[in-house]
């Protein structure tokens, strides 16, 4: 199948409290992180003012959903309490629900009681960068509450994952340690699946997962893929984050004609381009 016929006839949806997030086109999530450590934004948006600023112009951009993150999960980041990720988040969360009541909002978080604290004041859906794997509590919680849920690779946690880079299958491996991590979950449970670029792999690692994104497809399950701005891009080019923006816009362009569903990004006019541009050739 060519993918100009099978690309955008996907026809994957999930309800998110009575909304409905259609995915038949590929689209983006917004990084809103809340916390100083950032490895891009770090400290820019860890006030309620300026957080609700970032996330208008996100939505006027053309923005899907807003990924709040009270966490970083950069290796060698400060650890953070459940209290302190919950006194981030929580107010973020409720006051973007309060403002912008039809923006789909996600609260980035690998800790169920983080989880539970943002779906109580609007948040609409879970991404977890452990898959479960982090919190025994979380797939219970997400199964039992069918809270939607983006579950990403990992191996270990932010500050030993990446000596966790040994693979005799990369993309096979990946794929099948997903899987297994969300094997309680029921076939029809709302499910984002990301492939966790920069999570327990190398740069080359990162590249051949990109170059097998594809396989992803087989599973008949939305994938979303985040390589924004990641040091994936800025150390193949000998740049840094703030010069990885033309990067990220070449790899998210790969990655939706591999067939990812959603873009996470820090840039969303520029992901929304990607789309539109891919969409227009696609199509014609």
């Amino acid at each position: 199948m060519k993918a100009k016929d099978s690309l955008f006839s996907k026809k994957y949806s999930f309800n998110l409290r009575g909304k409905i997030l259609d995915l038949s086109t590929p689209k983006i999530m917004g990084v809103l992180n809340v916390t100083p450590d950032s490895f891009f934004d770090g400290g820019e948006n860890n006030s309620l003012e300026n957080a609700k600023r970032q996330g208008e112009k996100m939505i006027n951009e053309g923005v899907s959903i807003l990924d709040i993150g009270g966490y970083s999960s950069k290796p060698g980041a400060k650890e953070v309490s459940v209290e302190e990720e919950i006194n981030r988040t929580v107010p973020i969360i409720e006051a973007l629900r309060l403002e912008f009541p039809d923006v789909f909002l996600s609260v980035d978080t690998f800790r169920s009681k983080v989880g539970k604290a943002n779906v109580e004041v609007g948040a609409d859906m879970i991404n977890d960068i452990s898959a479960g794997n982090l919190d025994e509590e979380m797939i219970p919680w997400i199964k039992a509450k069918k809270i939607p849920y983006v579950a990403m690779h990992m191996r270990g946690n932010p500050s030993n994952m990446q000596e966790k880079t040994n693979y005799i299958n990369l993309t096979n491996q990946v794929l099948s340690e997903l899987i297994f991590s969300v094997r309680d979950l029921s076939a029809d449970h709302p499910l984002i699946l990301d492939p966790g670029f920069g999570f327990s792999k190398t740069i080359k690692q990162n590249y051949e997962l990109m170059n097998n994104l594809d396989v992803f497809n087989q599973l008949d399950q939305p994938f979303l893929i985040g390589v924004s701005r990641k040091s994936m891009i800025y150390k193949l080019l000998n740049s840094n984050p703030k010069g990885a923006l033309n990067g990220t816009s070449v790899l998210n362009t790969i990655g939706i004609m591999k067939g990812a569903s959603i873009l996470r990004v820090h840039d969303v006019k520029e992901a929304v381009e990607v789309v539109k541009l891919v969409k227009a050739t696609l199509q014609s």
